[in-house]
């Protein structure tokens, strides 16, 4: 049974660098893998890409022959993919041993409300894909509360209307901690998606233009000796979307930085885990080290307060070890090697005998040596005993 990533996520949240991302990881571990470009107004892939909805539909023609914008030629584009299947399943079936990366488009409504991707993931269902949806958001939504809340709605209506095993992921987690403030609580409450009524005083806030101080009266906490929040005109709506997310509790997220290799393991453990790959696949006996590795979950799995040690409290100090440690292993890498002077016939130490020298002459004069010595020692009553 052949495996897939649906890769969605909105505008900007880095689909592309993650297909490509991927796909250089998957190469490196040895996972067979291909990327199918099902976006069709991505006109600058950086990865290698097996097939493309472009060549089937170009978007720009759409644009110009069906009087349409971008957004409804790209819905033209995925429906005229529907009607020509035949053209698309051809193609898969030439992907048929792959490990598949679809490279979706960017419009969130085409995954929370319009039913041609549905329809599409069905059908490669039928194909005998196993399938698993990976959400992507940009991890610079956590420094404002109301684009978190909103994000978590998307989430939620994105689960609710693909049934297939969806894994949230926040990218560009290493950027978070240069492009934004501090956040007012640790990484791990919003991965999990703790108890949301601790973030209500600053989703009020930030409706209200002010600050949380300002609105408490002094004091950051929700609660001050039993006294509640203060309601403004936003308080029913947020305490309503609230309520809605954490009565379903069926959001969770994993991070991503995409260039770090520890992090990337561990979200393909996570995927693998969604998918059922870490099963095996039908050709499970074939399978490489590194296949049966990540499978099995070599290399454990990093805890989200790891993560934010690395990306956001510790990232400077991170990176100066990390800068030292690459320049270790490029002065050793770069030494330069070492030729020792051969010895004369009768200065070979037989109880250390020389075990490195330069090649061509050096080598060649030090065997000589050795073996000459080797004889004159034996006629002494020593054996020596040479291995082949």
């Amino acid at each position: 049974m052949p495996f897939a990533q649906l890769v969605i996520g909105p505008p900007g949240s880095g689909k592309s660098t993650y297909c490509d991302g991927m796909q250089q990881f998957f190469t490196a571990v040895k996972r067979k893998v291909a990327v199918v470009n099902l976006d069709p107004a991505n006109d600058h892939m950086s990865y290698p890409c097996a097939l493309d909805i472009r060549d089937l539909v170009p978007l720009e023609e759409v644009m110009e022959h069906e009087n349409l914008g971008p957004n409804g030629g790209v819905l033209y584009a995925l429906e005229e993919l529907e009607h020509n299947w035949e053209w698309f399943e051809k193609g898969m079936q030439e992907l048929k041993d792959s490990y598949i990366l679809f490279d979706c488009p960017g419009q969130v409504e085409l995954f929370t409300h319009h039913e041609t991707m549905p329809r599409i993931f069905y059908r490669l269902e039928k194909l005998g894909y196993r399938l698993v949806v990976i959400h992507l958001l940009d991890s610079l939504t956590l420094t404002r509360p109301t684009l978190y809340v909103s994000s978590l709605l998307l989430c939620l209506r994105s689960m609710l209307h693909l049934p297939f095993p969806l894994v949230n992921v926040l990218t560009k987690i290493d950027n978070l901690a240069k492009n934004s403030e501090p956040l007012p609580f640790n990484l791990d409450y919003y991965t999990e998606v703790q108890d949301l009524d601790y973030l209500l005083p600053h989703l009020e806030a930030e409706q209200n233009n002010t600050t949380v101080a300002n609105l408490t009266g002094g004091d950051s906490d929700l609660e001050v000796e039993g006294r509640e929040l203060p309601e403004t005109k936003f308080t029913a709506l947020n305490r309503a979307l609230i309520q809605l997310i954490s009565d379903f509790g069926l959001i969770g997220f994993e991070t991503l930085a995409v260039e770090d290799k520890t992090s990337m393991i561990n979200l393909v453990h996570a995927i693998d885990r969604a998918s059922g790959y870490v099963f095996g696949t039908d050709q499970g006996a074939n399978d490489s080290v590194w296949q049966i590795a990540m499978q099995e979950g070599w290399g454990g799995k990093i805890d989200v307060r790891d993560v934010q040690e690395r990306w956001i409290d510790r990232r400077d100090e991170f990176d100066e070890m990390e800068r030292k440690q690459l320049e270790e292993e490029a002065k050793v890498a770069g030494a330069p090697e070492v030729r020792r002077v051969p010895p004369e016939q009768g200065d070979v130490d037989m109880q250390n005998p020389p075990t490195d020298a330069g090649d061509g002459e050096d080598l060649e004069a030090m065997q000589e040596a050795f073996l000459r010595d080797a004889e004159r020692q034996n006629k002494d009553g020593i054996q020596v005993v040479r291995k082949g």
